[in-house]
């Protein structure tokens, strides 16, 4: 039987999807080529799996449906489909890839998007019938190689998140601009205690990593800045590194406005590049961007930059080691869009990786239940700013891929697939220049 596969075409406009550009967004402006029967198949797969999880489905006006009212927020929450066959030739196509590049073209919307996809993460396990799961390479796309996190390409995955734009950034952050979960008093939080939260998670980091007066501090990653103003307000001696220079540009604008730029040093460098010795290190979050490929040299170079008698202070995402390696072998919607080369480790890789360096892991506390408040309150006000957001110029696609990134995330760590550990590190004794 000879099985025609469709050519890429251009997907029609509707009334609530205006058109989408297709040299900006190539694999959203166009369908991808999928064959009637993969299709069919991958309609088949997802329906029956819909069907079980505690979600209602219905079709939107624009798939030719009867529209359903609007909920009142009881009961499950309503996954709907304005274009069905769109949306299920995508996933038969690219899988999760697809599902989120449904999304952005506006083929399926919700009324409660983070509460639909904690119920698919929650269910992450059950979603495919296990025969299938072997077929999981029919789908799923190889990591591109220009991902990967060599010197150069390492600058060219960190530039293309985090230059987007410094006043996109700071439409949704906390005045503190920190990029990275918060320790909160009491949850539920709210956005008034926000940049305390965010103060109370660096002052734990620095508490664990011993920074005081006179310490030698080494960050890897600066955001814009925070924890190297609050370091040295604490009377150290800060180098902090990063790889964008959009950052670079504004941190040193915030340090200089705290009063501390004969105490911080910002350098355009990569971790790899640093020299010297440090009684402290800390990174934040900045694991996730390195790629599996690349913690053998990112923990080697924790170690050989730690002074004798230094602790190093990290916060990390993490997720099972299962799925973690599952993650590795595979492009995802995430990695396509939001964070080029990066891949969230588990546990079990930070404690090998790290003890192989020659580091001993002194301190592990987790507070994933911080992150999904934390991300509840940058979405909540990205949503809020999306006028402001267009005014930068960031249309309609890029809005919906950012919000799909940041309740998928929210989701996450909802259903405690991600969690977030505040970790420190010290030297077992062993030669900083051995090799692995």
């Amino acid at each position: 039987m000879t099985v025609t596969v469709p050519s890429a075409e251009p997907i029609a406009p509707g009334p609530d999807r205006p058109p989408v550009d297709p040299e900006r967004w190539p694999d959203v402006a166009r369908l991808p080529r999928a064959s009637a029967l993969r299709t069919a198949v991958a309609r088949r797969v997802v329906e029956r799996a819909l069907a079980r999880l505690p979600l209602r489905i219905r079709n939107g006006p624009a798939s030719g449906g009867v529209p359903h009212p609007a909920t009142d927020g009881a009961g499950p929450p309503t996954l709907t489909l304005h274009d069905p066959a769109a949306f299920h030739r995508r996933i038969g196509a690219d899988g999760l890839i697809g599902f989120g590049e449904s999304y952005m073209a506006g083929e399926w919307d919700s009324d409660d998007l983070v509460g639909v996809l904690t119920v698919l993460a929650t269910h992450v396990d059950d979603l495919v019938p296990g025969p299938m799961r072997r077929l999981r390479g029919a789908w799923a796309h190889r990591r591109p190689d220009r991902d990967r996190n060599t010197l150069d390409g390492a600058r060219d995955n960190i530039q293309r998140h985090y230059d987007l734009s410094n006043d996109l950034f700071a439409l949704f952050l906390d005045p503190s601009l920190t990029y990275s979960s918060a320790v909160f008093d009491t949850l539920p939080a709210t956005a008034d205690v926000f940049p305390a939260a965010q103060h109370r998670k660096i002052d734990r980091l620095l508490d664990l990593a011993g920074v005081g007066p006179g310490t030698r501090l080494l960050e890897i990653g600066t955001g814009w800045g925070e924890l190297a103003v609050r370091a040295a307000s604490r009377g150290a001696d800060v180098l902090t590194v990063t790889l964008s220079e959009e950052q670079r540009e504004l941190a040193l604008r915030r340090i200089a406005d705290a009063g501390v730029s004969e105490r911080v040093t910002v350098e355009l460098r990569d971790y790899r590049q640093v020299e010297g010795r440090f009684d402290a290190v800390v990174s934040v979050e900045m694991i996730e961007a390195v790629g599996a490929e690349y913690w053998p040299a990112y923990f080697t170079a924790l170690r050989r930059l730690l002074a004798p008698g230094g602790a190093v202070a990290l916060q990390c995402i993490t997720m099972p080691h299962e799925r973690m390696l599952d993650t590795a072998r595979t492009h995802t919607w995430i990695s396509k869009y939001v964070f080029p080369g990066g891949l969230i480790p588990s546990p079990e890789a930070i404690a090998g990786e790290s003890a192989a360096a020659g580091l001993t892991l002194t301190h592990d506390t987790g507070f994933g239940d911080h992150y999904a408040e934390t991300l509840r309150l940058w979405r909540e006000r990205f949503v809020a700013e999306s006028e402001a957001v267009g005014a930068l110029g960031f249309d309609r696609v890029f809005r919906r891929m950012w919000e799909l990134y940041l309740a998928y995330s929210e989701a996450g760590f909802r259903s405690h697939y991600l969690d977030v550990r505040q970790l420190r590190l010290v030297a077992d004794g062993r030669d900083p220049e051995a090799r692995r």
